[in-house]
């Protein structure tokens, strides 16, 4: 057998990101910039006014306080968005709006509050300070600065960014599309009648999931029967489009383990026992022209699972060039269990806040790889190394997070204001993020 690290590391050192692409601004949320991109356009546009209030000459108010007052007439309004050029004569104000254009020759925007806020002749009580409450054209940015730095994943906010900058398309890394095959004959797709002998296929709904988290976009096919040729056939035809590959089953030592039987010896491909438990059995490799990475993943559910967020998922992000690192924590066991000595051993468990304000965790459901109900509750992966036989009650755990820490935070305040009647309880902070050891 080999390490879970061996085994990592041999996959991630045949992995690396798709092609670029360019794309419309609004498609390319998620993605990983390919190169700088750079203002076209300097922001703000134009001057203008941070403020309501009053453009004005600031020498028309010298000698003005809150005691000596003074009235100056108002010339129009400026709104934000006006398009026609307005120009400031001495002796005058222009009413205006936050974000209008600030007219030539003022040279300062008076807050309304400091005024009495006519909209014909304003009495103004202060003297503003050169370039007051203006936005000057070009202080945000300048035409050929760099916006988004190379290598950076466009989120929410760097969209906003690159548009106002008057980028219309970026070149970033292509979407990661993900085939998803499971295989046997006992598999009926989700919805189907189910007969004698046969199941659900619950792995290829899971993995659409995963991958869809993964910020990759998952195409499910559906379920290859237990048949050498289409098997063959199916897995060369994706390929030819496809960016990963992923199968479930048909990889231990059966006779109709027919995913071993058909891509051994093919490209890179290799099978491998990894001192892992669940997830022993896996094959990875790169295959075809285009050099798809495919990962061959053991059947049981819980496998498959486990098997993903070690292996698949670090592979996944390489393949989108995205820079993260793992959703880790520690908690301490409210229980012992046990651990598979000479493996490393991943178990389904369900945190609870303790004494300390951190994570308490016990396990999910049973331990076998087959056993889907803990899934549906497990909010992490408690791992342990091959030298324990037994975790024991109160011991340190380090934990691979299987839902987002702020959900989990949620959940565990909820449950926590529940039991108290919505006082703060032990636990958490109040603020609803709870504390944590790290």
């Amino acid at each position: 057998m080999i390490s879970v690290e061996e085994h990592l590391e041999s996959i991630l050192r045949q992995v690396g990101p798709v092609g670029t692409v360019v794309l419309p601004v609004p498609r390319a949320h998620g993605l990983v910039t390919a190169g700088d991109v750079v203002s076209r356009a300097d922001l703000p546009r134009f001057d203008n006014s941070s403020m309501d209030g009053y453009a004005v000459s600031r020498a028309d108010l010298e000698g003005v306080t809150a005691e000596e007052v003074r009235l100056l007439p108002v010339a129009g309004d400026i709104a934000a968005g006006d398009a026609v050029p307005h120009r400031l004569e001495p002796g005058t104000v222009w009413r205006i709006m936050t974000g209008a254009p600030v007219p030539e020759g003022a040279d300062a925007v008076v807050r309304v509050e400091d005024t009495d806020g006519h909209p014909r002749e304003a009495q103004f009580r202060v003297h503003p300070e050169e370039g007051a409450n203006i936005r000057r054209r070009g202080e945000d940015l300048r035409v050929g600065d760099v916006v988004v730095p190379a290598g950076t994943r466009l989120g929410a906010p760097q969209i906003a960014a690159v548009v106002s900058a008057g980028v219309s398309e970026v070149e970033v890394v292509g979407p990661v599309r993900v085939v998803i095959l499971s295989t046997g004959d006992e598999l009926v797709p989700a919805g189907a009648e189910v007969g004698r002998g046969q199941i659900v296929d619950s792995n290829g709904p899971m993995l659409e999931a995963l991958v869809r988290e993964a910020g990759c976009f998952p195409v499910h096919v559906g379920h290859l029967r237990d048949d050498e040729g289409a098997t063959r056939k199916e897995i060369r035809r994706h390929l030819e489009t496809a960016d990963a590959v992923i199968t479930t089953g048909g990889v231990s030592k059966g006779e109709f383990d027919l995913v071993k039987k058909v891509l051994t010896g093919e490209g890179t491909m290799e099978f491998v026992e990894v001192a892992m438990q669940p997830g022993k059995p896996q094959g990875f490799g790169v295959l075809g022209r285009r050099k798809v990475p495919v990962f061959t993943l053991p059947g049981n559910p819980v496998s498959t699972l486990v098997s993903f967020e070690v292996f698949v998922r670090p592979a996944l992000e390489a393949r989108a060039d995205r820079r993260t690192s793992e959703g880790t924590a520690t908690g301490f066991a409210t229980t012992s269990w046990p651990s598979a000595k000479g493996r490393r051993t991943y178990t389904r468990v369900r945190l609870s806040p303790d004494s300390a304000g951190g994570y308490a965790v016990e396990p999910a459901g049973g331990s076998g790889s087959h056993l889907l109900g803990g899934l549906a509750t497990a909010d992490a992966l408690a791992i342990s190394d091959e030298d324990t036989e037994e975790v024991l009650a109160g011991s340190e755990v380090e934990l691979l997070l299987l839902r987002p820490r702020r959900e989990i935070d949620a959940r565990l305040t909820a449950e926590t204001e529940a039991l108290t009647g919505g006082d703060e309880g032990e636990g958490t902070d109040g603020s609803g993020t709870g504390k944590h050891r790290e």
